[in-house]
This record gives C-alpha cells, structure tokens and sequence, in this order.
C-alpha cells in the first residue's frame, strides 16, 4: 500500500539533522518470567517476528516521490531484517538506574536509518537488579504520534504473561516496490485532496484566527484581573514570547536523560485539595522544578516560563499511526515565589488554554499541500541551525511539557512484565528541553530529555520534580486540614504568619540511584 505522508508527519522529516534527530521513545525496566531460559533477544525476536504485521509501523518504509514534487510516501517492505531492528545492549558497571537512563541518552541521539522502516528496539542487559532487563524503544515522529505509540504498544505487547493467540497475516502476496509513474500518481492525487481539504476549513480558520487575535489584543487593553494584578506578567494566550533562559538555544546532537516517577494517587490528592485536573498539577510541578533549578543557578527570569503543550486532534476511536497533534502555549508562573499563588496562576493559564482548544481544535489543519516543501525546508532547517538565530531570538516556548495517558493495566512482552513506562521525547533548536509523562497502571512516569549544552544535568531537575511533588502534597495536606491549620495560625498570631516550607529536597543534596524495581 502506498500512502503518502500527511502534512506535520512529514515535517518531522524536513526539519530533522544531526544536532536534531526528531524521533520519540520509551525506556523501560521488565521482569523476567520465574525460570526463564534461553536467550532473552533471540525470545524478543521471536516474540516480534509473529506480530510485525499488526501494526504498519513495523513493514512500511519511506519512499521519495520523483524530483521531491511533495512529501514522501509510506511503501511496504517485505524483508523487515529483525537482527537490524531489535538489538543487544550491556549496561557498564555497576547497572544502576543512572547508567540505564545514560545508555536511553546515547541511543537516543543517533538518527534512524531512513532506508529501513523507521523503529529500532534494544534489550539492555546488565541491570544491577536480578532477574530485570531494561528495555529501549524508538519509533520516528513522521511515523506516530504519542497516542498512536499507545496504539502500537499494544499490538507487541500482552495483558498475561502467557501472550495471546495471533492470528497469522493474511495470504495476500507481497507488494512489489511502486515505480516512478505510481509514485508520481499518488503524489499527485495526496496533492489534490489535500488541497480541497485545506480550502473547506479555510473559512473556518479565519474565524477562528480572527477572533483569537482580538481576545489577544483585548487581553493585554483591558484593566487586568484581580489575579493577573497581582501578577503582571503572568500572560496567557496564544501568541507572545518566553523570557530567555539557558534551554533556549542552537542545540547540538548529544543529549541527556533523566526520569522520576510519581504516584497517580498523590496526584489526584493534589488536585482534590487544590483544584484543577492531574493534567494542571503536572503542569504545576514542572513549574515549581524550573523555578528552583533556574533559582540555583541564578538564572531565574523575572516573566514566566512559558510551555508548549501538545494537544491531540485526534478523534475518538482513530487508530491511524500517524502524527495528529498541535501546541498551545501554557505559562507556568515561574515568577511566583509563593507554591500556592503560583499553582493558582497554573490553573488560571490551564484554563484559558482549554478554552483556546475548544475554539480551535477542529480547524487545525494536520494536512496541507506540500509541493516543494521537500526541496526548501531541509535547506531553511539547515540555515536556522547553523546562522544560531536561536541563540539570540526570544523563544515563543521555553521548552515542551506533555502529557500521554498509558495503560492502566499490567502489560508483558513475551512473557516479562513491564515495571516501569519513561518517554523518551525530542528536542529542537530554541528549546533544548522536553518533559513528557506517560501513566502506567498506577504511577506517572517523567522523561526528561535535554540538549546537553543546554542543561548538562537533567538529573538535578529530576531531583526538583520530586521536590515540587512534596511540596505540592504539603499544600494539599494543609488544604485538606483547615481545622489544623486554623489552628497553627491562631497559636502563631502574636509572632506573625510562619513562611512557606522550602521544597524538602531543593538543596544540594546528592541524587540516589535506587535498583530497578516494581513500582509500587
């Protein structure tokens, strides 16, 4: 089948280079079945090898079209070489959670091979853990977006440990490899329908832009309310800048990994004591983490950090594997001191960026006519890399913060069971910094991905993200206690209101590097 790519699926292939490899990940940490025996990547293999055609992911590869007239097609591949695509990896001593996220970093920077099907697996041996191996897997953007990588999870993985009966591939004979002429057609015809597509939303579009426009000049005319008095600069909307901040510059190829996890029950603690959804509270703590890490290194910018938050355009019940998805700008009030006022003005910004989605969610266009795009804009991406304009222009994002719900059940892959689900995203010139989180049964996992030049320690914000999480349950406990509290203030009149508690591991302490073990 060929099929040529959608309109933001082929960007990730446009803008992509050496210094910006623009594929998506996950690392995991499995447990091995009681008595396993036998070679755990030959059983990988095997275990592959029997579902490669339940997910198309895994058996199309790109093909150009004639003369780059518009975007590359997805072409099947018959002869998927196993032995290229899943891969051994042994951890060096001593095989602790830090060398596993170091290794994720390593593989992670390495550009695919555009001439096989795009998505690589490594098992990771050597973990410091008994009967634990970790597992990496990259899949390119062009290729899925997070809900899909969701969607194509499930085709390799189990919910018990003995797998289920997979019903073989069909009888069909394998497609040959299309020639010039049919390439050409289909381009073509993608052209065509992309086009007309385009032209139906048009009207709708400017309605929408106009009116967004407008709010946006009325919001920054209009006498502020009560809350953005008390924070000025705390702007929300969908256009504007980031103040400059060491994240925001031309990134090179080398990257650094870092994770933390946090309990899907202390998150919904939060939200029920202060407000809002387990959405705005990740919001919330990478806020407070930001805060403190910029705080440290006395870089903390006197306007908010803003994010981009990718927001799914994807229907309900679409399980096409493919990139459906656009950003919002969210600020994070970073400029806030106090952890209460500044979750507040997290939610506040939250929920104007709702507001702009409902509005504007079903005009987005995900495809669009692309004649010429492969000729100018690999050439435009190389330019914006190597004249360094993100080292001087202020960024409309500081970084990338996302958020993909996982399954809620425990998963296996030919016969061990997942314990652990961190995302491994990408980052881009002018934003050396992404934090994606993905649930898994009862537990949210953090991925931290930097550029290295950017923030050569992403552990250290690991660390505050865990700092922002106590702290946020302090809040809550209080919330949750008026009786006590009412009372701590009444004790503490005659010498005045006690300050805020300091996150409890914000110091300078030193990281841990616990066994990879079962969440809990």
């Amino acid at each position: 089948m060929i099929k040529t790519l959608g309109g933001l699926d082929a960007l990730f292939l446009h803008m992509e280079s050496e210094a910006m490899p623009l594929h998506v990940g996950s690392l995991h940490v499995y447990e091995l079945p009681p008595g396993a025996r036998g070679d755990v990547l030959s059983r990988t293999r095997q275990h592959l090898a029997q579902r490669l055609h339940l997910s198309p992911v895994f058996t199309r590869k790109l093909a150009p079209t004639p003369l780059k007239l518009s975007n590359p097609a997805w072409i099947d591949d018959p002869d998927v070489d196993l032995e290229y695509h899943v891969r051994r990896v042994t951890l060096p001593a001593p095989g602790s959670r830090r060398e596993l996220e170091q290794c994720a970093a390593k593989l992670h920077s390495r550009m695919m091979d555009r001439s096989r099907p795009l998505w690589e697996f490594y098992v990771i041996e050597g973990l410091d853990a008994p009967g634990k191996i970790g597992f990496y897997s990259k899949v390119h953007h062009a290729a899925i977006d997070g809900k899909a990588g969701v969607v194509m999870a499930q085709a390799i993985l189990d919910l018990a440990p003995e797998g289920r009966r997979i019903a073989p591939p069909s009888d069909e004979p394998a497609h040959e490899e299309p020639g010039t002429g049919e390439l050409l057609r289909v381009a073509l015809a993608s052209q065509v329908a992309h086009s007309r597509k385009l032209i139906s939303l048009l009207p709708a579009m400017l309605k929408a832009g106009g009116a967004a426009a407008g709010e946006a000049i009325t919001t920054r005319l209009k006498p502020a309310r009560k809350a953005a008095a008390d924070h000025p600069r705390n702007e929300s909307g969908l256009f504007g800048f980031g103040p400059r901040t060491r994240f925001n510059t031309t990134i090179n190829g080398e990257r650094g990994f870092a994770t933390a996890e946090v309990t899907i029950a202390d998150l919904k603690s939060i939200a029920g004591a202060l407000g809002g959804t387990i959405n705005d509270v990740v919001l919330a703590l990478c806020s407070g983490a930001l805060r403190h890490y910029l705080a440290e290194l006395r870089e903390l910018p006197d306007e908010p950090l803003v994010a981009f938050v990718p927001v799914s355009l994807r229907q309900e019940g679409d399980t096409e594997q493919n990139t459906q998805a656009t950003m919002f700008r969210v600020p994070l009030g970073t400029h806030i001191a106090d952890p209460r006022a500044r979750y507040r003005a997290v939610l506040d910004a939250s929920a104007e960026m709702k507001q702009a989605v409902a509005r504007l969610k079903s005009v987005v266009p995900t495809d669009f006519p692309s004649v010429g795009l492969p000729w100018l804009l690999p050439g435009l991406a190389s330019l914006y890399g190597r004249s360094h304009v993100a080292d001087v222009m202020r960024p409309p994002a500081n970084l990338v913060i996302s958020n993909v719900p996982g399954p809620r059940i425990p998963l296996y892959l030919a016969g061990s069971r997942m314990l652990t689900y961190w995302p491994v995203s990408a980052v881009a010139h002018g934003m050396g910094l992404n934090i994606t989180v993905e649930s898994y049964v009862d537990t949210l996992y953090f991925g931290i991905v930097a550029c290295c030049k950017a923030m050569p320690n992403a552990e250290r914000l690991a660390d505050l993200v865990r700092a922002a999480h106590a702290e946020l349950m302090g809040l809550a406990r209080a919330a949750a206690a008026p009786d006590a509290v009412a009372k701590g203030t009444s004790k503490a009149a005659s010498r005045g209101a006690p300050k805020s508690a300091p996150p409890a591991t914000a110091g300078n302490q030193a990281r841990r590097t616990p066994r990879a073990r079962p969440s809990r």
